[in-house]
């Protein structure tokens, strides 16, 4: 069996497919109640056969922070992305970190083609394919996104007439059906015989709309239920994980309960420091770019104690940390992170201003991630574990140890 190394790690390449998912946004009790409604009979499977559990992620917990973690097997501190948007101490701009010149080590999946894999990454967000899939194509692999499959062509996505390919048209980016094409997609790739290695990331569009008992996302957990038999009968070796969790950020009317930082510490210190809300993306109709942490920085950094002393006497800021705690504790990337790092409740979420945030777009409340109560997140393996397997799943499993599992099962 062939193996190749990155980044300090192995990964032995078995001689059957391996198919790799990240179900945005999928809190383990989406799972539980699609599973205890015979909703996701191929995954109850999975979990019978193989192995379910659960493993943390990464923080934040956002999306292009995990899914970073989760293709190069690492955590932020070394993979240097530490948010969908951060401020760059270079040029004091707010800069969103979707290219892959912010990524400061290797994937896997360019490790794997030059092992001889046919790798395909498809995600629904076009974001991660410009932040991950750099170097792919060049290596003969295949990456492109659900959002953009019209503009996908040979020479840049190692693939065109995607849609005759797969068999389905383009669909809209803010629908479930987004997600469900990115499996499917993956599916007909290996069914064709065009891929063996797979990173399929999904997007959570559902997720924030909805909750996991309402009917809508039980018929969406159906549909990727039935994609994930298709990855199976095509002989994959399929593991499913998230890049975070997602809960209700909402009072007891049912609307947004919001912190807004910035407002906060402009009344009470003045306009000394500014305020990073890094869950802010292209997609703000999912959340309106409230998330449950946010980077303070400080004009003057030995305001710093100061003003943690002052957050944490709100109510709904569970936890402020300074610069240096934030990259033990937390793993991530000094020059990346604010002078303090605040992280909110389960049921709260934090931002800049109300001004800054346009609640408009949010229908039914707010549903979002980003602190540590989206931490925790699911690990379904459809093959039974190894014992080092099992003693790593009794340990402190992440998810971005997701391919270490699907590659040695």
């Amino acid at each position: 069996m062939n193996t190749f190394h990155i980044n300090d790690r192995s990964y032995p390449l078995p001689d059957h497919p391996v198919a790799v998912i990240c179900l945005d946004g999928c809190a383990d009790e989406y799972l539980s109640v699609a599973i205890s409604r015979g909703r996701m009979p191929r995954l109850e499977g999975m979990a019978r056969d193989g192995y379910r559990g659960m493993v943390r992620g990464a923080l934040p917990s956002f999306t292009n922070v995990n899914n970073s973690s989760i293709v190069t097997g690492v955590a932020p501190a070394v993979h240097g992305i530490c948010g969908n948007f951060f401020l760059d101490p270079a040029s004091g701009e707010e800069v969103m970190m979707n290219s892959p010149q912010f990524r400061r080590c290797p994937t896997l999946l360019c490790a794997a083609a030059d092992a001889g894999r046919k790798v395909a990454f498809v995600t629904a967000k076009e974001k991660l394919r410009t932040v991950l899939g750099d170097g792919l194509v060049e290596r003969g692999g295949i990456a492109f996104s659900t959002e953009k499959l019209d503009e996908a062509r040979l020479e840049t996505h190692g693939i065109e007439d995607v849609t005759a390919v797969i068999g389905r048209p383009q669909p809209e980016i803010y629908s479930g059906d987004a997600s469900v094409c990115v499996l499917e997609a993956g599916a007909a790739l290996v069914e064709q015989g065009r891929a063996d290695f797979l990173y399929l990331s999904t997007t959570d569009f559902m997720q924030h709309k909805f909750a996991p008992e309402a009917e809508e996302i039980l018929d969406f957990h159906a549909a990727i239920d039935a994609a994930i038999g298709r990855l199976l009968d095509a002989g994959c070796t399929v593991a499913l994980t998230a890049d975070h969790g997602m809960n209700a950020k909402n009072d007891a009317k049912g609307e947004p309960k919001v912190i807004f930082v910035e407002s906060l510490l402009h009344e009470r210190f003045g306009k000394t420091c500014r305020v990073i809300c890094p869950i802010t993306d292209p997609y703000v109709v999912h959340h309106g770019a409230l998330g449950s942490l946010v980077m303070v920085h400080l004009d003057d950094p030995s305001q710093a104690p100061a003003v943690a002393d002052f957050l944490m006497e709100q109510e709904g800021i569970t936890e402020v940390h300074d610069k240096k705690t934030a990259l033990s504790k937390l793993e991530l990337a000094a020059d990346r992170i604010g002078d303090l790092v605040v992280l909110s409740g389960r049921d709260v979420a934090l931002g800049k201003s109300p001004e800054h945030h346009d609640l408009s777009v949010l229908t039914g409340g707010l549903r979002s991630h980003g602190g540590r109560y989206e931490e925790m997140v699911p690990l379904v393996v459809s093959r039974p574990l190894t014992p080092e397997l099992v003693r790593l799943a009794q340990g402190d499993p992440r998810n971005f140890d997701v391919f270490h599992f699907a590659c040695h099962v």
